[in-house]
């Protein structure tokens, strides 16, 4: 609806950051459920880092221009649309394991969540300080 202008797109990112968050908290709760669980590998979910490199590439100038002779070329400097980023979730197999093949520390997975839960008020508290700002100038 106001996605063309700053106000819809703030709340567009705010809106997406908000269900990561929340497919986040599911993720953690999934770790800390398999804590005893032989062999249980502890997952995590990437969005923040592609997020902002998306919105990085449509701010940055085009620079040159790259001339393409073929299709098959890998093509410069192409912006990616913030709307295309999607969570991904990632399997850790990097950190040390416990005796039974399971990496999920639940001290670990407790702050996780609870910085989560932090960042989930955060996006909340922007959203509702969007709206008011639109509120204030309606009236």
């Amino acid at each position: 609806m106001f996605t063309n202008n700053s106000f819809g797109k703030t709340v567009d990112i705010l809106q997406r950051t908000m269900d990561v968050s929340l497919v986040r908290r599911e993720v953690i709760a999934n770790n800390i459920a398999n804590a005893e669980t032989p062999n249980f590998k502890r997952t995590d979910v990437n969005f923040e880092a592609s997020l902002a490199r998306a919105l990085a590439s449509e701010k940055e100038p085009q620079g040159l221009e790259a001339k393409m002779s073929s299709t098959r070329h890998i093509p410069f400097n192409r912006p990616v649309d913030y709307k295309s980023v999607q969570p991904r979730f990632v399997l850790d197999y990097l950190t040390q394991s416990n005796n039974n093949g399971n990496n999920v520390d639940i001290e670990t997975e407790t702050m996780a969540a609870t910085e989560n839960q932090m960042m989930y008020e955060l996006m909340t508290s922007a959203l509702s300080s969007q709206f008011s700002r639109i509120n204030m100038v309606l009236r």
